[in-house]
């Protein structure tokens, strides 16, 4: 059975092909939601819508669909608009701690889809503007929930963190694995895996 990612983000991808998985890429058009109120719900149901989206095409395919967001100060954080957004976003992160939450859609043909959500919490040094420029040149910062990637000169702004590294980066491993292993173990690749 194929597996797809309903994703064009070359994050995860980089995660599943770290896993040693034999994937297909098809990024999902679906609507989102953003309710601050509810970052949990918010995260799942657009996984869902994602992975719904997908599997319309792909109904023969096992999916994986993931959608992250940041939560900070009781407001919910995607893409920015632009690079004056990306800064505006990373000079309030500075010195603080945000959570990142990923929810994840994991679909096989006939049924239900099984929703899970990961929270991971980020702590920003003290950013100054050298620093917050710097970072925007060397990243590309508009695909990014937050305008960051811990990956990718993560080291020039994150103090530290707790919970899944893989989750900050868009897409938990563990779950992912799991979930496969469970139900389409021929699918990975690199039997050290």
């Amino acid at each position: 059975m194929d597996v797809i990612l309903a994703s064009g983000s070359p994050r995860r991808r980089k995660i599943l092909e770290g896993l040693g998985i034999a994937f297909h890429v098809e990024p999902a058009d679906a609507d989102e939601i953003v309710d601050s109120s509810d970052p949990v719900g918010t995260v799942a149901v657009n996984a869902a819508a994602k992975a719904a989206a997908c599997q319309r095409k792909h109904p023969d395919c096992a999916i994986i669909a993931a959608d992250t967001l940041v939560w900070f100060e009781g407001r919910l954080i995607g893409k920015p608009r632009d690079c004056d957004e990306a800064a505006a976003f990373l000079r309030d992160f500075s010195g603080r701690t945000q959570i990142v939450y990923t929810g994840l859609a994991l679909i096989l043909p006939g049924r239900a889809p099984e929703i899970r959500v990961e929270a991971s919490s980020v702590r920003f040094k003290r950013l100054d503007e050298r620093t917050i420029l710097d970072y925007l040149r060397l990243t590309r910062p508009l695909d990014r929930a937050g305008a960051y990637d811990i990956d990718e000169n993560g080291a020039l702004l994150i103090d530290g963190y707790q919970g899944s590294y893989s989750n900050i980066m868009g897409l938990p491993a563990d779950p992912v694995r799991d979930w496969l292993r469970a139900n389409l173990p021929a699918v990975f690749t690199d039997t050290r895996e």
